[in-house]
């Protein structure tokens, strides 16, 4: 019975996998549509800016109590009930015909989808003791990358073969199938997890921490180029290299290709600083300063005439990107203790969400404007190393806590 518990708790890691996977399906369908949607229903490009901020807002709102929410109704009961709303959410934009309808379905989708993180995180620390932990998490942590490769892959042809309405249906109605199967696979709770019932740490005690403002200023200075480019890029693609609804499915993959890359690589740079006797501060900054750079080039692809080469210049920034992005959570866990570590992620999380917002509002006014992507190239080109700089005013020398964590500190990117 032992064993059969055992390949049951690992079949609930593919569960978890396959539902972040879906989480990033849902989220990109719009953006991979946005050409064949904006011919139906002569959308403004601010309306669909709304309707793309309308997922970041509900988002951010919704992420300051799904953890609160799991714990209040259980893992099970509560992974369920986001996957089920999500995905009901999902298949309702295939009915809805105005922009108000649109925006309500995003807004939906983004409030039930940010319950998708701390389940994941639950489920790591409820089935699995430490050693097993990492495991669990390293997957959980390539599961959005391989969403949001395949979404570009799968979602146009889907959409040429049966309709767009199709893509909303079939991808909602895999969540459904999901929450079916969710509820099939019961095993115990492992004696050896670890405790979940921790006390909370106050937000106002955190705000007031200048390491919490190290963490708030770079999700806010570099998460609205992620959310950005997840909203827009199909449309840059269409816009200013005239590809089709069915041919820009490959660049966009490919693009996500190289973020996945610097993802799972970047936690490779620093390590290795280090271990030649670096500090953790200048392993950090010097890292973070790397990937900065390697940005700057993003508003030339304005300028190139092969959609293959723009990919392979914003394949390269969100490269640097993640890598980026990597270090920022590693930062984070080198300041704070594990306990608290959690808690300041999140405050980040929001700040970042919110930004994320801002940005993509700039670019629907750009856009209808006239203005082009130029204006959001330049800020992305630079946002970096504006982001790296505030960290080190805020903190010049980084000082790692000296403690025995006692196991991995759950990260997920976005």
């Amino acid at each position: 019975m032992a064993h059969i518990a055992d390949k049951r708790r690992w079949l609930l890691v593919g569960l978890v996998f396959v539902a972040i996977v879906l989480n990033y399906v849902d989220r990109q369908i719009l953006a991979l549509l946005k050409p064949t949607l904006q011919a139906a229903f002569a959308w403004s490009d601010r309306d669909y800016s709304h309707m793309a901020s309308a997922f970041q807002f509900a988002a951010a709102i919704a992420f300051l109590g799904t953890g609160w929410f799991i714990d209040k109704v259980g893992l099970r009961v509560g992974f369920a009930i986001g996957v089920g709303v999500w995905s009901l959410a999902g298949m309702a934009h295939a009915f809805v015909t105005t922009v108000a309808g649109f925006v309500t379905s995003r807004a939906v989708l983004g409030a039930a989808e940010s319950i998708g993180t701390p389940a994941a995180l639950k489920t790591a620390a409820t089935y699995f003791d430490t050693r097993e932990r990492s495991i669990v998490l390293g997957l959980g942590g390539i599961a959005p990358n391989i969403g949001a490769i395949l979404t570009p892959l799968l979602i146009p042809l889907m959409a040429l073969m049966w309709g767009w309405q199709a893509s909303f249906l079939i991808a909602g109605g895999l969540g459904l199938v999901w929450v079916v199967v969710w509820f099939a696979v019961r095993i115990p709770e492992q004696p050896g997890a670890a405790d979940t019932t921790e006390a909370r740490i106050p937000w106002s005690s955190l705000l007031s921490d200048r390491r919490q403002w190290a963490v708030i200023a770079g999700k806010a200075l570099t998460d609205h180029v992620w959310w950005f480019l997840l909203f827009f890029m199909p449309d840059l693609f269409h816009r200013v290299f005239g590809l089709t609804q069915g041919t820009l499915g490959l660049p966009v993959a490919f693009v996500y290709f190289m973020a996945a890359i610097g993802g799972v690589t970047s936690g490779f740079v620093p390590a290795g600083l280090m271990a030649r006797g670096w500090s953790v501060n200048a392993a950090r900054k010097t890292t973070m300063l790397v990937y900065a750079l390697f940005i700057l080039p993003v508003p030339l692809l304005i300028g190139v005439s092969s959609a293959w080469l723009a990919a392979l210049i914003l394949g390269l920034a969100l490269f640097a990107h993640q890598g980026f992005s990597t270090n920022l959570f590693g930062l984070t866990t080198d300041v704070f203790p594990a306990r608290i570590v959690g808690s300041a992620i999140g405050i980040g999380a929001f700040a970042g969400n919110l930004s994320g917002m801002a940005m993509i509002e700039f670019a629907g006014w750009s856009l209808d404007n006239g203005h082009g992507y130029m204006p959001m190239m330049l800020i992305c080109a630079v946002t970096y190393l504006v982001a790296l700089t505030v960290i080190h005013l805020i903190l010049p020398h980084i000082v790692a806590i000296d403690e025995d964590r006692g196991g991995e500190v759950p990260v997920f990117a976005h």
